[in-house]
């Protein structure tokens, strides 16, 4: 059974306040935006003030980090770069190996 990057998470609560969710509609609206993460951030604007906890929202990554597992590394990277900006808006530090686990970077 392959191992669940998941499972190495530290939850942690997320402070949600009225400019988190500002900034994520931001990045939702920004240009050139593709399709993957703006499905990521059109479910953490739908769920995050429910649920505001690093693990609930490393788990919205989820779909879009397997749909980029086997892309071309500039597409992996790309990804990543957009994951680490939502990571950024949240004040989540670090993935805890979940993005080097699917995108192989450095996370």
């Amino acid at each position: 059974m392959a191992e669940d990057p998941f499972q190495r998470v530290r939850d942690a609560p997320l402070f949600i306040v009225p400019r988190t969710v500002e900034a994520l509609r931001a990045f939702r609206d920004g240009p050139g935006l593709d399709d993957n993460l703006a499905r990521v951030a059109d479910r953490l604007l739908a769920g995050v003030a429910a649920h505001p906890t690093k693990f609930w929202v490393l788990k919205q990554f989820q779909p879009a980090l397997e749909d980029a597992r086997d892309a071309p590394a500039e597409t992996r990277e790309r990804v990543a770069a957009g994951l680490r900006q939502l990571m950024d808006i949240l004040g989540i530090e670090r993935s805890e190996g979940v993005l080097t686990y699917y995108l192989g970077l450095y996370s």
